[in-house]
């Protein structure tokens, strides 16, 4: 279960943000961290064994650090993970650490300065590269670098980030850019991690004012009973799509990827 804690971010990224910024939710709309944890402890029986912190930008909401234990302590959790876009990092490595987190994605498309500023509206590289080395000090292994490889604008470093994943003890996902209002990705002659095949999937996820989705590119979605979470839940596992078409109703920083 992929778990989208905001929908607020604090970059602008060119093909996830819009560049004017987005409606911001008051915080009644938005799920409490006792909330998401009853649904994943109602979820862990159904089946649910891993969890994934995303948002927007999980290190943007406050105390994020104590959901953490919360969801760990779930029996049939087995993991708890994060992808973050590391600019927070720095500040924040250590105290995830120590709070339980098991793995780290980190969301890097470039590593030159004046592109990821292109990129992100006015981010600072430096900042990420400060965090991955906070993570690293901090103890998490095997982190992985979430690179969106884009045709024309950042493809042609694709041996640039490689060389720095591998210099840095980094794993590098590639991810091939995609449309979420048609699904498709760009016809690019690279081997691509994610996304994955859809007759792989096995996520669903929840956003941060409480639907579950069944598919990223999917209209489908299921408001979370909290009366009855376990229905919620099944319904959501029984309305998965055996494949993806498209997503008209939700954008790319409300549903975490």
């Amino acid at each position: 279960m992929r778990i989208s804690v905001t929908d607020r971010c604090n970059l602008r990224c060119t093909y996830c943000m819009p560049s004017g910024g987005i409606p911001l939710k008051s915080h009644d709309d938005i799920l409490s961290y006792e909330s998401i944890a009853a649904i994943v402890q109602k979820a862990a029986p159904l089946g649910i064994t891993k969890i994934r912190l995303t948002g927007g930008e999980p290190l943007v909401r406050k105390n994020i650090e104590w959901l953490i234990p919360e969801l760990k302590g779930i029996p049939g959790i087995r993991e708890v993970a994060m992808t973050t876009n590391g600019v927070l990092l720095t500040e924040k490595a250590l105290i995830l650490k120590q709070a339980g987190l098991d793995r780290l994605n980190i969301s890097l498309d470039t590593i030159r300065e004046d592109l990821y500023k292109q990129l992100t509206r006015n981010g600072n590289v430096h900042k990420v590269l400060e965090g991955i080395d906070a993570a690293k000090a901090a103890g998490f292994k095997n982190i992985k670098i979430n690179m969106v490889v884009m045709k024309g604008v950042n493809d042609h470093y694709m041996e640039e980030m490689t060389e720095f994943c591998r210099k840095e003890g980094l794993i590098l996902q590639r991810i091939n850019h995609y449309v979420l209002d048609s699904y498709q990705t760009q016809n690019q002659p690279i081997e691509f991690e994610r996304p994955l095949p859809c007759s792989w999937c096995n996520r669903i996820r929840l956003t941060a004012d409480g639907r579950l989705k069944p598919c990223l590119c999917s209209d489908i979605e299921i408001k979370v009973d909290m009366n009855n979470i376990e229905e919620s839940v099944t319904q959501a596992i029984r309305h998965k799509p055996p494949e993806g078409k498209k997503c008209t109703t939700r954008g790319n920083w409300q549903i975490g990827g």
